[in-house]
């Protein structure tokens, strides 16, 4: 019970235990979704224990593993209890999000112990603390593709976190087929940082990362950045420039040149075109609008814009997030600001909405762990896994109080990142931390933490993960 990351609300451990076998069966019901989870539970078990088990509808006792939709409201959605005894192993929830955060639990006991397959007795109940736990992949400096993706959101799901956060678009880069749009892709999205080539997903690659994301129970979030961050829109098609002339394609990363011509209106028919088209095929309430670092976009020409894009988003029925800066603009109630630097957020503070807390110098996975680390950048700092992990997010942004925010998110930006293996190495450890700080209770101590790190290492090694060696745990 000493490696669980996030670690559960409460742990009660007995005597006994049970001995899995290859008599044991998964009990799931006939119900689709259950049944779904109860082949994922399998699918675990064989990997860590190279035990082929069944997945049964038919209920039986004894010496089984149960899943068990029991209508139980006081776990929420999210959460559940999970029974390890002498006769078998029950997880019961009250949705199917429910169970699958179970299994995930399950999953680590069950790489804690494959060598004996005898699993300890214990009784855990479990629910989350926020509902926002998200992760963030910017997929437009370096393009990754769909299994890449793919392979991400297994690992962020099986820690819990519930939100995959796109950056579908900036100045290297578009990498969203738009078909009313189609020199997007057959210009923009040819290009990256430093070269090398581009790419994107057409519309059925991006349902089928929407479709494997619901069944791991993530939800994606499209962020399409405007108005500045839109060098690979404005060279694809030169009405959308006030001069009227295409910018060359570009592979830099400097940032805050680039903008849409906020007072034409060319540029809001081709939002709601993208807006229209995303949605349509994203079934997440939610709709990224960017809006930082907007340099290039006057203060005044900037508070146009956002009001304007955000009725664009509410028209097509998605509430509208935004990074912070957009504080600095009247925000429809529903809208959400994410936070990650200055102090823009206030004024969302002052109108009431809620929050996002990725704070750059705690959650940007991106940044350096130190100064010899070979990828990554220092702009907010060189973050430690004890810095990532050592905060409150409830009270660690200046006046706001824990019930303006919806959760956490950690943003991964692919500046210096080009391979699957270089995402693992920036977000692990650090992400599995971070999805703890959003999911398990406050009050949690750095110094436990990392003796769970420490144990918890072998396990990141059986997920095939490259992760970082921190020197601030003594790993086992």
């Amino acid at each position: 019970m000493h490696n669980l990351i996030p670690k559960p609300a409460s742990i009660t451990i007995s005597e006994g235990g049970f001995l899995l076998s290859s008599e044991t069966k998964i009990v799931s019901g006939t119900e689709g979704a259950i049944r779904a989870i109860g082949r994922l539970l399998a699918e675990y078990i064989e990997q860590h224990t190279k035990l082929n088990l069944a997945v049964v509808d038919a209920h039986q006792n004894l010496g089984n593993i149960h899943l068990i939709l029991n209508g139980d409201t006081r776990l929420g959605e999210e959460g559940y209890e999970l029974i390890v005894d002498s006769y078998g192993i029950r997880i019961q929830a009250n949705s199917p999000a429910g169970l699958f955060y179970g299994i995930q639990t399950l999953r680590q006991i069950l790489s804690a112990n494959q060598s004996t397959l005898n699993l300890p007795a214990v009784s855990i109940t479990d629910s989350p603390r926020f509902s926002w736990r998200g992760a963030m992949l910017d997929v437009a400096r370096h393009f990754f593709c769909v299994d890449d993706v793919k392979r991400y959101i297994d690992l962020i799901a099986h820690y819990k976190m519930n939100r995959l956060h796109l950056h579908l678009t900036d100045d290297q880069g578009w990498r969203i087929e738009i078909k009313s749009w189609p020199k997007l892709t057959e210009v923009g999205a040819q290009t990256q940082v430093n070269g090398g080539g581009g790419g994107f997903y057409t519309q059925e690659q991006y349902k089928e990362i929407v479709e494997y994301a619901k069944s791991r129970f993530v939800m994606i979030i499209p962020e399409i950045d405007t108005p500045g961050h839109t060098n690979a829109a404005l060279a694809s098609y030169p009405e959308l420039n006030i001069s009227e002339e295409a910018p060359k394609l570009y592979e830099g990363t400097e940032v805050g040149f680039s903008s849409l011509g906020v007072h034409m209106e060319v540029t809001y028919k081709f939002l709601d075109d993208v807006v229209r088209e995303l949605a349509e095929i994203t079934p997440a309430p939610y709709f990224h609008i960017g809006g930082d670092e907007t340099h290039a976009t006057p203060k005044e020409d900037f508070k146009t814009f956002i009001e304007r894009m955000q009725k664009i988003v509410y028209a097509n029925n998605k509430i509208a997030i935004g990074w912070a800066e957009i504080g600095e603009v009247a925000l429809n109630p529903q809208t959400i600001a994410q936070h990650w630097q200055g102090a823009a957020y206030k004024g969302a503070k002052e109108q009431g909405n809620k929050f996002i807390v990725s704070p750059g110098n705690k959650t940007y996975l991106d940044m350096k762990y130190a100064e010899d680390t070979p990828l990554g950048l220092t702009w907010a700092g060189l973050i430690s896994v004890k810095d990532s992990y050592n905060w409150e997010p409830g009270s660690y942004m200046q006046e706001l109080e824990e019930s303006d925010i919806l959760g956490i998110e950690a943003p991964l930006w692919s500046e210096t990142l080009v391979t699957m293996k270089d995402i693992e190495f920036m977000a692990f450890p650090r992400l599995p931390g971070l999805a703890e700080l959003a999911w398990s209770p406050k009050g949690l101590s750095w110094d436990e933490y990392k003796l769970r790190l420490a144990k918890h290492g072998k396990h990141m090694q059986a997920l095939d993960i490259n992760f970082f060696k921190s020197p601030d745990v003594d790993w086992e």
